[in-house]
């Protein structure tokens, strides 16, 4: 647990430099039909106001 705002900023400036130091770009494995059609599926699924 953090004791205060500035020990959670320290630690999540530590945690991205120590990622950055070996930071592999993103690479997208689905089309952005596939993305938005497995959202609109997902959508259908759950309960809730319309969306």
């Amino acid at each position: 647990m953090f004791c205060s705002v500035d020990a959670l900023q320290a630690a999540l400036e530590k945690w991205i430099e120590v990622w950055n130091e070996q930071a592999r770009p993103f690479r997208w494995t689905r089309t952005a039909d596939q993305i938005i059609d497995r959202i609109c599926r997902y959508c259908d699924r759950i309960p809730g106001p319309a969306h």
